[in-house]
């Protein structure tokens, strides 16, 4: 089996548009959640707030040419994953063409707007506004096939839209066919971009806060006052390659991805299982070939829903105990559902490099329903570990971990 090295990211966050900025904002604090003024104007809309992107234009070479068949989520896949490929030194005339380099790529769904041009056909009976692009904008595949086309890529193109852990499950599926030996390098990870539609669905769930709180207190993972998730925007890829290959082009990898595991909790779609999650957790330990008390810190996928986090946090604590660190981002950044299981990833590798790691934010009392974990309060804490393990757990019952080493 080859191994398998993380050598750029690409980070897009409601924090700031480099992972290094997300990460400087999270341990000041600082929270990305805010009132969407255009919102206000859906009628039965309670919580008009949401985790947007900071403004920024997109680069010049992303004209209407190359972008036409692209949503605002692709969009973001595609600039994320420009910056993934600076940062690991990679020039884009390496891609075209390679039948070894591929990518793995997911969103939650396709463009709400292109969906929108197809709702009005169906209530208004009119063409008006559907293109020939409508349809590639709004594909469940959207980001995956647009970044093959946008990059020049012939390798093996694997979508993974499976809502919450879209991205985690396109590290997991890259990682496999690299270490598998079908391919030496691969663009993996998750996007979202932030509309009304989606928001609108976690309220008809009742798995959306009811911002009784200020927006930037809303979002409450593993705390008693939680009261459901805020969506976000985002995205964030992945270079993935073999070491060898890294080595012989004289990359210097970021961390190593050294174990996943998915499957199924087979019960319920929206609600989440605590044997198959705890499952999930120990089938990850098992490909990584590693004990429990190796893992230095647990990014828990801990959305702020009352059953999601109980169930989690009990799985959490019937594999680790009380003895490893734990802390959730969507505090910070909202749930940007698609985008979050490679902007979690992401952060714990950024952290595990600086030895810091940051407390969940709102977290002020744990729900007594919840496990007694061992949650980040407060202040940031000092930690040096060799290994972290990042937890996204998705509608349908898709679960997935991932364990990431820091480089050597």
């Amino acid at each position: 089996m080859r191994r398998v090295v993380v050598t750029g990211i690409g980070l897009l966050s409601p924090l700031g548009l480099s992972l290094e900025e997300t990460v400087d904002s999270i341990f000041e604090g600082n929270c990305g959640i805010k009132v969407i003024e255009e919102w206000a104007e859906y009628k039965g809309f309670r919580a008009p707030i949401g985790a947007p992107l900071p403004p920024f234009d997109f680069p010049d070479h992303f004209d209407h040419k190359v972008t036409r068949s692209m949503g605002r989520g692709a969009m973001l896949a595609a600039y994320a994953s420009i910056k993934a490929l600076e940062h690991s030194g990679l020039d884009r005339g390496f891609l075209k063409g390679n039948p070894r380099v591929g990518v793995a790529y997911g969103s939650g769904t396709g463009s709400p707007e292109a969906l929108k041009d197809f709702s009005r056909f169906i209530f208004e009976k009119s063409t008006r506004g559907i293109k020939a692009t409508t349809y590639l904008r709004m594909m469940g595949h959207t980001c995956a096939a647009n970044l093959g086309v946008f990059l020049g890529l012939s390798g093996r193109i694997v979508p993974t839209s499976s809502a919450c852990s879209s991205g985690s499950l396109a590290i997991g599926n890259a990682y496999e066919l690299i270490r598998g030996g079908q391919q030496d390098l691969m663009i993996a990870g998750g996007a979202e971009e932030l509309d009304a539609s989606i928001a609108v669905i976690f309220e008809a769930l009742y798995a959306s806060s009811s911002g009784k709180n200020a927006p930037e207190k809303s979002s409450r993972p593993f705390d008693k006052n939680r009261d459901g998730l805020v969506t976000g925007e985002g995205a964030c890829s992945f270079i993935l390659e073999d070491l060898e290959h890294a080595i012989a082009r004289g990359a210097k990898p970021l961390a190593e991805v050294v174990g996943f595991a998915t499957n199924s909790d087979g019960e319920h779609m929206t609600q989440q299982s605590k044997s198959t999650i705890e499952q999930c957790l120990r089938l990850c330990l098992a490909d990584a070939e590693l004990e429990k008390g190796k893992i230095g810190y647990l990014s828990a996928h801990a959305t702020g829903t009352p059953h999601g986090d109980i169930s989690e946090s009990h799985a959490t604590a019937s594999v680790f105990g009380d003895s490893v660190p734990v802390s959730s981002f969507k505090g910070h950044l909202g749930h940007s559902l698609g985008g979050s299981g490679s902007t979690s990833a992401a952060i714990s590798i950024e952290m595990m490099i600086r030895e810091k790691f940051c407390p969940t934010l709102n977290l002020e009392q744990p729900d007594s329903e919840c496990a007694e974990l061992d949650y980040i309060v407060g202040d940031c804490r000092d930690i040096n570990t060799e290994y972290v393990m990042s937890n996204n757990f998705a509608f349908g019952g898709i679960n997935t971990s991932l364990i990431l080493k820091r480089a050597s």
